[in-house]
């Protein structure tokens, strides 16, 4: 399914702006503007991962981590703070944040961290936008609305999603999809490409996989640059 993500932020409009960056990225967002409504919210829907700004009304950033570490609660904690000293940081990590962001920071690289502990968390879980695979159960995901894929669909989505935004010939697929030495049907990749278009694309969702004309295929989000 898709990531879950709990937001405990008491700046409205930040809290507003990074709730709008996580939702176009394709993630559930559930937003916190005290610690305490946070910490029980936190134990309540059990998240994939939380953001937490340190400075909150009612219970600090740091109280949370602490409180939900004790409860045994272990997803990923990103702590977004203005306090940048040493001895802040180490405060955090003790108080079991995974991360450590300074504000002011960007939103890039804010993303880029939620995207890389949520990999850690989740090794067995492909997510681009709204599109997930889960690689162990063999499911895919777009929007919360599951898809159902054959055997060799399900690979060519994988292959797609472990390479996203890379434009992928026609012999790479076929050489890591079909295996080298594949003799069948010269369109072949044409006909599951098209096959998947269909499946991922219906409720009028955009378009994920684009076609490079004379090189291959690419899989990128609506919100990648244009292709020729």
């Amino acid at each position: 399914m898709t990531p879950h993500i709990l937001l405990l932020e008491d700046d409205g409009k930040l809290a507003h702006l990074m709730e709008t960056e996580l939702g176009l990225e394709g993630y559930r967002v559930t937003v916190a503007n005290n610690g305490l409504a946070g910490l029980g919210l936190a134990r309540e829907i059990q998240p994939d991962l939380l953001i937490v700004d340190w400075m909150m009304p009612g219970l600090s950033g740091l109280d949370v981590c602490l409180r939900l570490r004790t409860t045994g609660l272990q997803v990923p904690i990103i702590l977004l703070t203005a306090k940048d000293e040493i001895p802040d940081r180490v405060a955090g990590l003790n108080a079991g944040a995974d991360d450590y962001v300074t504000k002011p920071f960007s939103l890039a690289e804010l993303l880029a961290r939620v995207r890389a502990h949520l990999r850690r968390a989740h090794p067995n879980l492909l997510q681009l936008e709204d599109l997930t695979l889960n690689r162990t159960a063999r499911e895919v995901f777009r929007d919360r609305r599951l898809i159902q894929l054959t055997a060799k669909e399900f690979d060519l989505l994988e292959f797609l999603m472990r390479h996203p935004r890379q434009v992928l010939t026609r012999d790479q697929i076929l050489e890591q999809v079909w295996g080298y030495g594949f003799v069948g049907e010269s369109n072949v990749i044409e006909v599951y490409i098209r096959a998947l278009r269909l499946k991922l694309e219906g409720n009028d969702s955009p378009r994920l996989i684009h076609t490079v004309r004379g090189v291959g295929y690419v899989l990128r989000g609506s919100s990648g640059p244009a292709l020729p």
